[in-house]
């Protein structure tokens, strides 16, 4: 009888894995701090609590990200909606944003704590280095403009991701252009000269955009809508989950990618809490796609990229029908704390 149950209990077992609704999650890079919900989602069980069993996969920026999605490699992932708005408008891609993961942009200025550069006006005259293929370069010169700089303005270096920190220390830099996420990394290179490092978001410098968004293949938008939204109300849990206990899901995150270390991670994750928790989110609801602001984002974007503004709508990018009724479709009448 025992023999019976046991053979009856994995039976059970089996057919509840097997009902599960697979997804195949893109990462836009690497492992980290800042992918941290994916992998809090898998630990926590918020996917499994869906019916989901969520594989990840790395990348290597967010056009390989759209790219994997829109040929059906990968189902839902993350990617900036600047390089989806980008593609939509270019290519028509088939992937929509399904929600706002940064509703801020991560990129800043780093410089070191005593060069008396402390707004984004300062710059001028000083040296500027930055990687050959950051995304950051292409909105640098708007972000100069809305400063009242231009171009002429700075002297930008072109260098090795690897070299800007040490740049920057050496005094071989003023400045270097880089992510928010990037915080710790250049502070601890600092730390081991005896300096510190001072950081300018763009964000409150006049850039006030959407950034990285959770986005979907249009092909699983319209096979299995049901199951992309049951994935998005647990990635929202995972959020929430992530800024509340940074630690556990710093932990979280090494305990599925051996090779991130759960500090480094915590950290990351604290350094990026204003990119995903700020006034925009407070004020339109964590996750919500604001059409006044995406089309402010679709301004830089198409002034950046010398893309014609007004052949593209960029709400056709967006896929409200599976955002209704998992996050905002209206801004949150709140007054927002200062």
């Amino acid at each position: 009888m025992l023999r019976v149950l046991s053979l009856l209990g994995l039976w059970m077992l089996g057919t509840a894995a097997a009902a599960a609704d697979k997804v195949n999650f893109q990462l836009d890079w690497m492992p980290g701090g800042d992918k941290a919900p994916v992998y809090v989602g898998v630990q926590q069980g918020f996917f499994a609590a869906e019916g989901l069993e969520v594989k990840i996969a790395q990348g290597r920026g967010s056009t390989d990200s759209l790219t994997r999605l829109a040929t059906g490699i990968s189902d839902i992932g993350l990617s900036d909606i600047s390089a989806l708005l980008a593609a939509r408008a270019r290519d028509d891609v088939g992937v929509s944003a399904v929600m706002s993961v940064f509703s801020q942009a991560p990129h800043a200025f780093f410089t070191l704590s005593d060069s008396g550069v402390d707004t984004v006006a300062k710059v001028a005259g000083k040296r500027i280095a930055t990687s050959a293929f950051t995304s950051s370069n292409v909105f640098l010169p708007l972000l100069l403009e809305v400063n009242h700089l231009d171009e002429n303005d700075i002297r930008l270096i072109k260098a090795d991701v690897g070299a800007l920190g040490p740049m920057l220390i050496t005094g071989n830099a003023d400045l270097v252009i880089s992510w928010v996420t990037d915080r710790e990394k250049y502070q601890a290179q600092a730390s081991e000269m005896g300096r510190t490092i001072s950081m300018l978001p763009w964000y409150q410098a006049g850039m006030d955009i959407y950034a990285t968004s959770l986005v979907a293949s249009d092909r699983f938008l319209q096979q299995r809508p049901e199951v992309a939204r049951r994935f998005m109300r647990a990635y929202l849990k995972a959020i929430a989950y992530t800024w509340a206990e940074p630690e556990r899901a710093g932990a979280m995150v090494e305990a599925m990618v051996p090779e991130v270390d759960a500090g480094v991670a915590t950290a990351t994750i604290l350094t990026m809490r204003d990119l995903v928790f700020n006034d925009a989110s407070a004020r339109l609801g964590l996750g919500a796609l604001d059409p006044a602001r995406l089309a402010e984002t679709w301004r830089w974007v198409a002034r950046a990229q010398d893309l014609d503004e007004s052949a593209f709508d960029p709400e056709t990018a967006v896929a409200r029908e599976i955002m209704a009724g998992v996050v905002p479709a209206q801004p949150v009448k709140e007054e927002v704390t200062p």
